[in-house]
């Protein structure tokens, strides 16, 4: 056991003890002891063992009894304890986002609580110290607003910082939630909370004592350094502290007499330093003006830097070019107003940010939107790419409405995207409920929109007043989000009531221009609808010819929907313009007036795919290249109203000219999909479609197809996917007398339907897929099963396997069997170069389907097949494979084959090569003809690329 920090349980005996042991701290003590005698302190002594990333730790907590009843255990948060393993909330979650430093992290760079040890004759247990919650079983019951001084000691094993960027690397060690606390939201049924890295606060408002009692450090922290190593004070959010042996930079200003210090966690050069001078002190008046308050002291660490910088503002590097966005001085603003007015707003006042993350995150975005549109209001999304990205002397970017858009949009731009996928989620769901883009998307951007509403519409000082008069009134309390939204409406009016449920649910909220028309007094007369009986107030804006324009404010009521606006030479009118408001679909809502003030809008052809203009009916082209070995080269292009934000009904064209036969061919389809809020599917698409290509020398085939596809509903944070498919197809070919005569099918009907399940985390990937399919002469069955583990960093193992039988079958020839090592493309959905090649180069392309085995066993099943593939990592590109199953046929006996070989990843999953070696036929190499043995696959569905990096994004 140890000796107790505090000699006595007795206050006075604990200041008397300090005031003997610190001399003139005497004052600040008491200041700060009778300002927070109703929260929790907290002493800790901490002596580090850097060669073994320990921290022996000396502990004292003043824990008070807030729950409105008597307990008699205490919950204390030991988060830590999180990076003991790969299978903690914390290892999960980062799973989740394909993070997998912890899960393959050595013990060595894990995190855990050692050695516990508790003092006190008031505690009789406590639970297990490797929990993130530890529970202290007390002798006797502690009543409302009684406290209970707890002593203890333990030594915290650091994690690796490679994990959270918490923790110890080769130049310093950062500590965040890693001492042992009370819990700061602590609620009756004690329920637990874990550590999951999204900044979550631990227990805000309490009061700290830290000191580190070996070694020269340079002690950096969000508290302030009363002497050597040694911080103390009340913070509203967790102690945050850099240890290193390098003296960092500061800097200091003088904001309307208050003196500030700024630390930096991290080197800076001389030129960083003087565009600081220049920025920070016009930052830092820009946030006291918006909410009256700054810290005396911000801590920026290098992973507060990281984690906080302007998204989108760093240049884009693609091997030896590099793009700027923005200069450096722009950078530097636009970076350092992100990573400020995070701080501030984390140490504005006191919430659950599990809760109400929208809270912190909507004011620190709102702020941001404020100071862009008084500083940036110029500056374009895209910043000086556009200029800067140059082919010879064309800049291909000047053609895109992303160039022009302005760079406050972004905001509005971002939370579209998730809404367009049916991904977002209510702006009240938990923090630890949140996907990792909708931490980005809705609790800062959607939130900050409709504040950013709020203050245009009631007027921004006002606004602004109310926010520094209400958590100004509000400091020393731990806020609740309900009362601040109460509030807000109670001193706005009933105006604002549209507020509470748009923070409460998905928004699908929609106003419609549908005319406008002058009226005998020379305004305009605009009619207006809504999709929701909301009371929701608006934006107008109405543009003149000659190049101003005004703003006008409206309420929608439930009766009104035809608003006057006194003007009649207007060339557009635009409701709720810059993405002001968080709205469903923002194409409706321009009026081109064309002089004629008549709605059509103007239909404009779009190189490539764009951010949407509103204002136009656009068509976006590309050309388009393809090959197969009867079409040859394909010329064509590609025509579709699908943009970066795509419509719920979509079309594309892509007429094309075959090299190979000099006739006009391509493809066309049309899709709807519903994409409802709150249901039990997340999207069904209704489609139909058709194509006209060749699939051998001078023959072509048509198809025509009839499709629907149910995607169900998932917790935005999984990744699993569920669908139901249903298609009709039909396919004509044309066919030689020779064929004909071969009684080929020249005319077919294929039904479909389809199940598919698809579970990409990381580590242990799942995918299963059914299919029954049928037409006059069979029906049949299979079903596949695709498991991927990554069993290293980055050294992955699969097994694929398939399994098909026919319920009836009488075809006329093999054409739908199943195949062993080849697929019969009678579907046309496989991106085979040579459909009807038997032999060279095109009939070795290999395709994963069905048997897929890689030697050629040339035999086609048409009644039941089992088979299962096999591949593993060897070294660096070189993989092993192995495929065996069993097959049979009618009036013939099962049979079993197996091959092997080595598979060459040239690129992952869309280029690659197989070298069979070892198979049911004997030693491959030593065969006749070895190189026509060789497969190669070869996927140009370039959506797969894109799928792949969006994994763990959302």
């Amino acid at each position: 056991m140890f000796s107790p920090l505090l000699p006595s349980r007795n206050v006075l005996n604990r200041i008397k003890f300090l005031c003997l042991k610190k001399g003139g701290f005497l004052l600040f003590f008491i200041f700060s002891f009778s300002a927070k005698a109703q929260k929790d302190s907290i002493f800790i002594r901490v002596n580090v063992d850097e060669a073994q990333h320990i921290l022996h730790v000396k502990q004292q907590i003043i824990y008070r009894n807030q729950l409105p009843k008597s307990v008699d255990s205490i919950k204390l948060l030991a988060w830590v304890n999180a990076y003991r393993n790969g299978r903690t909330p914390l290892g999960k979650r980062k799973l989740e986002e394909r993070k997998t430093e912890l899960y393959f992290s050595n013990e060595e760079e894990r995190g855990s609580i050692e050695n516990l040890k508790f003092t006190g004759e008031n505690v009789l247990s406590f639970s297990s110290e490797k929990e993130e919650n530890i529970y202290l079983k007390l002798n006797k019951t502690l009543e409302n607003g009684d406290s209970e001084q707890l002593s203890f000691e333990y030594d915290i094993h650091l994690p690796s910082a490679k994990i959270t960027d918490y923790g110890y690397d080769s130049k310093k060690i950062l500590l965040k939630y890693f001492f042992i606390v009370p819990d700061g939201f602590e609620t009756q049924d004690l329920k637990s909370r874990y550590y999951l890295d999204m900044e979550d606060n631990q227990s805000v408002g309490n009061y700290w004592d830290i000191q580190i009692e070996n070694g020269v450090w340079n002690v950096q922290s969000n508290m302030k350094e009363i002497e050597e190593n040694h911080l103390a004070g009340m913070i509203k959010d967790d102690p945050e502290i850099l240890l290193t042996y390098i003296t960092q930079p500061s800097l200091h200003f003088n904001i309307d007499g208050q003196e500030i210090k700024l630390d930096l966690g991290y080197p800076i050069d001389e030129e960083e330093r003087a565009r600081l001078q220049f920025y920070v002190p016009l930052e830092l008046k820009f946030i006291k003006k918006k909410i009256g308050f700054l810290p005396n002291e911000i801590f920026i660490s290098e992973q507060a830097r990281d984690k906080n910088q302007f998204l989108g503002s760093e240049n884009i590097r693609f091997r030896k070019w590099e793009f700027e966005i923005f200069n450096e001085n722009e950078q530097t603003d636009l970076n350092y107003f992100s990573r400020i007015s995070n701080y501030v707003v984390d140490r504005f006042f006191m919430a659950d940010k599990d809760q109400y993350h929208w809270m912190y995150n909507g004011l620190k975005t709102y702020l941001e939107m404020e100071y862009l549109k008084e500083n940036y209001s110029d500056a374009k999304l895209l910043g000086e790419l556009p200029e800067n990205l140059r082919l010879w002397k064309i800049k291909p970017l000047k053609w895109f409405n992303a160039s022009k858009r302005s760079l406050i949009d972004r905001y509005g731009l971002v939370y579209q995207y998730i809404l367009n996928q049916n991904l977002d989620q209510p702006i009240t769901t938990p923090l630890h409920d949140l996907s990792k883009f909708n931490v980005l998307a809705v609790s800062h951007f959607e939130t900050g929109i409709l504040f950013s509403f709020i203050s245009e519409y009631v007027g921004e000082e006002k606004f602004d007043q109310f926010i520094q008069n209400y958590f100004a009134a509000h400091q020393d309390e731990i806020i609740d989000g309900k009362d601040f939204t109460s509030k807000m409406m109670a001193h706005f009016g009933p105006s604002l009531a549209f507020f509470e449920e748009l923070i409460q649910k998905k928004s699908r909220y929609n106003l419609r221009a549908h005319s406008a028309h002058p009226d005998e007094k020379g305004a305009v007369e605009m009619k207006i609808s809504k999709n929701t009986n909301v009371l929701l107030p608006f934006q107008i804006e109405a543009h003149r010819y000659e190049g101003s324009n005004d703003t006008h404010w409206f309420e929608a009521s439930e009766e009104k929907n035809i608003y006057k606006i006194p003007s009649e030479d207007l060339a557009k009118i635009s409701i709720n313009p810059h993405y002001g408001f968080p709205e469903t679909n923002y194409r409706d809502n321009y009026i081109y007036t064309r002089r004629t003030l008549t709605s059509k809008k103007k239909l404009r052809f779009q190189f490539a795919t764009d951010i949407p203009n509103p204002e136009y009916n656009e068509v976006f082209w590309r050309p388009k290249l393809s090959w197969n070995n009867y079409d040859k080269f394909l010329l064509g292009v590609y025509l579709t109203n699908k943009s970066l934000l795509p419509p719920n009904f979509q079309y594309s064209i892509s007429p094309a000219f075959s090299t190979g036969t000099a006739d006009l061919t391509g493809a066309m389809g049309l899709v709807y999909g519903w994409k409802p809020a709150d249901a039990f599917f997340s999207e069904w698409k209704f489609g139909t479609g058709g194509s006209y290509y060749h699939y051998d020398f001078d023959l072509a085939y048509q198809t025509f197809n009839i499709s629907t596809l149910f995607t169900f509903a998932k917790n935005p944070r999984s990744q699993i996917n569920r669908s139901i498919s249903f298609s009709y197809n039909y396919y004509q070919k044309q066919l030689t007398p020779k064929l004909e005569e071969e009684n080929a099918y020249g005319k077919y009907n294929l039904w479909n339907l389809g199940y598919s399940y698809v579970d990409n985390k990381a580590i242990h990937e799942n995918y299963i897929t059914a299919n029954l399919q049928w037409m006059e002469d069979f029906q049949k069955f299979s079903a596949e099963y695709y498991y991927r583990w990554e069993y290293a960093k980055r050294k992955k193992l699969m097994l694929r396997v398939f399994g098909g039988i026919f319920l009836s079958n009488h075809t006329r020839n093999d054409f739908f069997d199943f195949g062993i090592s080849k697929v019969s493309n009678y579907a046309f959905n496989y991106g085979l170069l040579g459909q009807s090649a038997t032999k060279g180069v095109l009939a070795q392309q290999f395709i994963l389907a069905e048997g897929g085995f890689k030697s050629d066993f040339n035999t086609r099943v048409n009644q039941w097949i089992v088979a299962a593939n096999l591949d593993t990592n060897l070294w660096k590109i070189f993989n092993i494979y192995a495929d065996a199953g069993v097959y049979k046929n009618k009036g013939y006996k099962p049979q079993f084959v197996w091959d092997s070989g080595i598979k060459v990843n040239i690129i992952p999953d869309f280029l690659e090569i197989y070298f069979p070696i070892q198979s049911s036929k004997g030693f491959e190499p030593s065969r006749a003809h070895y190189s026509a043995r060789i497969r190669y696959t070869l996927n140009f569905d370039f959506s797969a690329i894109i799928n792949h990096f969006r994994r763990g994004v959302y």
